[in-house]
């Protein structure tokens, strides 16, 4: 099994240090599509997936779920979180044996969701209806300096509810002057660089995992996507997730870097644990 590069206190140690930089925003990588941002002193959590429920869930089925790296940080751990975000209902960015703990561990923290998922994620999380803050895409919503645009995700299909709202998004997520981009799972659609071009992105967290029907689950971005759709919005670094967790539903991040360099977008993979810095733009 890989190891995190950093874990558990070491991992906390790292994230306190950097609560005085005034000048950068700081993200780690937690495994598969979760990632811890700070910035200004404040922290928030984009799908973090930090149990080994799907492990359990799946042992002894056709379709066991086999860790590759190890867990990086127990949700206990995390204090002073002030935003978590969900990008679908799928457990590996909605995760109750995560979020739970999360939300006790942390009062004063919100929630933002695809608001057509609003009652699945309540009962998920055992919490009441109008706790999470719901948008679809076109929409934003602000809270504690950051701003969250929704925007389509396709997985496998751009899926709306009765009333329009997309189940499954990515993010534009703002604060201060920067602009980073979590795309939650996504296959290439067709206005998908018209949409988020305008936002200036600085960072693109993008999957890498690619769409493989044998493994009997919606698929991603492959890494030649990930890197073209970085050059496409002009993102100024993407770094690739969704990968390195199950031993079924994986990839190369290598493959990833050779077509980011072939078309000249820079980007930075990190292990489990590891550190990106926007004083390294």
């Amino acid at each position: 099994m890989k190891s995190a590069i950093k874990k558990d206190g070491a991992l906390i140690a790292e994230i306190e240090s950097c609560l005085g930089d005034a000048e950068n925003f700081h993200v780690w990588w937690l495994g598969q599509s979760g990632y811890l941002i700070l910035w200004d002193g404040k922290k928030i959590l984009v799908d973090p997936y930090l149990s080994d429920s799907l492990t359990k869930k799946y042992d002894g089925t056709t379709k066991p779920h086999v860790r590759i790296s190890e867990r990086v940080v127990d949700p206990n751990l995390l204090r002073n979180i002030s935003i978590v975000s969900s990008s679908h209902n799928h457990t590996d960015h909605l995760d109750a044996e995560t979020l739970i703990p999360l939300i006790r561990q942390n009062p004063e923290m919100v929630m933002i969701i695809p608001e057509a998922n609003r009652d699945f994620v309540a009962e998920r999380i055992q919490m009441p209806k109008d706790f999470p803050i719901g948008i679809s895409d076109g929409q934003s919503v602000s809270a504690y300096g950051f701003t969250f645009f929704g925007v389509p995700a396709k997985h496998n299909t751009i899926e709306r509810n009765e009333r329009g709202y997309c189940k499954h998004m990515g993010y534009v997520i703002s604060f201060g002057p920067w602009s980073v981009y979590h795309s939650g799972d996504t296959l290439w659609y067709d206005n998908m660089v018209e949409l988020l071009t305008p936002h200036h992105i600085d960072l693109a967290l993008l999957p890498i995992n690619g769409n493989d029907p044998s493994r009997g689950v919606a698929g991603n971005l492959d890494p030649k996507e990930a890197a073209v759709l970085g050059k496409s919005i002009s993102a100024k670094r993407v770094i690739p997730c969704h990968y390195d967790l199950f031993e079924f539903n994986t990839a190369d991040p290598n493959d990833f870097v050779e077509e980011a360099i072939k078309i000249r977008q820079l980007h930075k993979v990190l292990e489990p644990g590891g550190h990106f810095s926007s004083s390294e733009f």
